[in-house]
């Protein structure tokens, strides 16, 4: 605890200057980040991070030791000449894009390893600590270093909220934006340097080789959250500074640790967060989805096969015993039983008592099976006529196109096709009529008004019988228990 105090008094100018600059470096490079991600060049940050080691390694030389003004004029240098390169390689060969990526951050860190090499081994007074630019130091960090690497990341967050709205646009539709006349090369160039100008930001703090995971990460777990540009930039930004505290933190409690490290890990456990925990798009949302689907989809399958089963002998009010809808379903009688109670919940299937147990379809639950087998058939028409897939193609795609057709695009699909009769097996398509509502409100009406002995299958007329059925008031025989006797009682 009297850590914890001590660090967030800010009363040590140590503290004070660390922070400061790993807070605007955190938001800088998140936000900055977004637009790398949606251009879908974040790997080009890497890249650029790598090719700026030779830039640090020559200002040292030429200004003859560790000014932060040269080491930031020859990374940017640097970093620019790599993104020309990588572009002038793209455009100019046969290369791919990602390969040239590849030969740039090699080539150039490989030579920003060579120049340490020499830096190292010719003597000169003030190379204590050039190596600390690969893995970042920010505990090194004194007021002038903030100034300039904290005044560049303030520059760079300035330039991202002033425009916003033509990188928002450049990231999204190039095509649009130019047929607009925007000036589209220079705004791509202008994110161009403002990356370069953020991974030159973090060489103190982060050092070249992580200064990628600063620009990636905090975007990448802010995409969870949101799908709103503007919200994205925030929580990026958030997350940035966030982790520049915790590294910062961690490190001032832990003098061996170093801060840009701490940094990215902690950034990479928000996003860890952030892909299992988000809703939505976290993988513990999408896995409840994926079984809330599952098990949609199950339901719907019974319900449609209880109407199939209608309309093969078309009897309405006939109940279905219990074995020969798990044989038609091919689920097992554990799983049934639950998906039979949840339409039940539903009101889209009764249950009737008996041995076996059977059930019939409600109007609601007749309605909603009509319309599954409604917008399988249609679909199954327009894959043969519109796409000319052959009849016994059809089948296993509108099986599962079923459950995902809403009603606007059932009404697209009538429209196009002219509400056809049949489907391309010559099944008759159920479309809704005020006969059919008619006949279901007065058959939902007739179980409601009757409550007595029921058939169960393996009766001769397997249907309902209420010709002896007893007083609705007195369902229940003068001994008090449940009429179990032929037909059973309906639940």
């Amino acid at each position: 605890m009297d850590l914890f105090l001590d660090f967030f008094s800010l009363q040590d100018p140590n503290i004070r200057y660390v922070l400061a600059g790993t807070i605007l470096l955190g938001i800088s490079s998140g936000a900055l980040g977004c637009f790398a991600i949606l251009r879908r060049r974040a790997l080009v940050g890497d890249a650029v991070a790598h090719a700026i080691l030779p830039g640090v390694c020559l200002a040292f030389i030429v200004a003859g030791g560790k000014d932060p003004l040269m080491l930031v004029l020859g990374a940017f240098v640097f970093g620019l000449l790599s993104m020309v390169t990588m572009d002038f390689i793209s455009r100019n060969s046969r290369i791919a894009p990602d390969a040239s990526i590849g030969m740039v951050l090699s080539v150039f860190f490989g030579l920003g390893v060579v120049l340490l090499t020499v830096i190292q081994s010719s003597g000169y007074i003030d190379q204590s600590g050039l190596d600390d630019f690969l893995f970042g130091q920010a505990a090194a960090m004194v007021g002038y270093d903030v100034k300039v690497f904290g005044g560049l990341s303030l520059l760079i967050i300035i330039v991202v909220i002033i425009g916003y709205k033509e990188f928002k646009l450049v990231s999204f539709d190039i095509p649009f934006a130019r047929s607009i006349g925007y000036p589209v090369k220079r705004m791509e160039f202008l994110l161009a340097l403002l990356m370069v100008m953020t991974i030159t930001a973090g060489i103190q703090a982060v050092g070249v080789v992580l200064m990628a995971s600063m620009l990636i990460i905090p975007a990448a777990a802010a995409r969870y959250w949101t799908d709103s540009l503007r919200v994205m930039l925030v929580i990026a930004a958030g997350v940035g500074a966030l982790s520049g505290i915790t590294g910062s933190f961690i490190s001032y409690t832990a003098p061996a640790m170093p801060t840009g490290p701490w940094m990215v890990v902690s950034a990479a456990l928000i996003f860890l967060l952030s892909f299992l925990l988000a809703p939505g798009r976290g993988e513990i949302a999408a896995f409840i989805e994926k079984k809330r689907l599952s098990w949609k989809i199950v339901c719907e399958n019974v319900v449609k096969t209880l109407y199939t089963m209608e309309e093969e002998d078309g009897k309405t009010d006939r109940v279905r015993p219990f074995n020969e809808l798990r044989k038609r379903r091919h689920i097992t009688s554990s799983r049934l039983k639950k998906v039979i109670h949840t339409l039940q919940k539903k009101g889209w299937v009764s249950s009737y008592a008996g041995n076996p147990e059977s059930y019939l379809l409600t109007m609601e639950g007749r309605k909603e099976a009509k319309r599954l087998v409604r917008v399988h058939r249609l679909w199954e028409q327009y894959l043969n006529l519109h796409l000319q897939i052959a009849e016994d193609h059809v089948h296993d795609d509108a099986e599962s196109m079923e459950h995902l057709i809403t009603a606007e695009i059932e009404s697209q699909l009538r429209q196009s096709l002219g509400s056809p009769a049949l489907d391309p097996h010559k099944s008759k398509i159920p479309y809704d009529t005020k006969e059919d509502s008619d006949s279901s409100e007065d058959s939902d009406s007739f179980k409601n008004s009757t409550s007595g002995k029921r058939s169960i299958p393996g009766d001769k007329s397997n249907a309902i019988d209420d010709s002896n059925s007893p007083d609705d008031s007195n369902p229940t025989d003068n001994s008090g228990s449940s009429d179990t006797g032929k037909g059973g009682k309906r639940l």
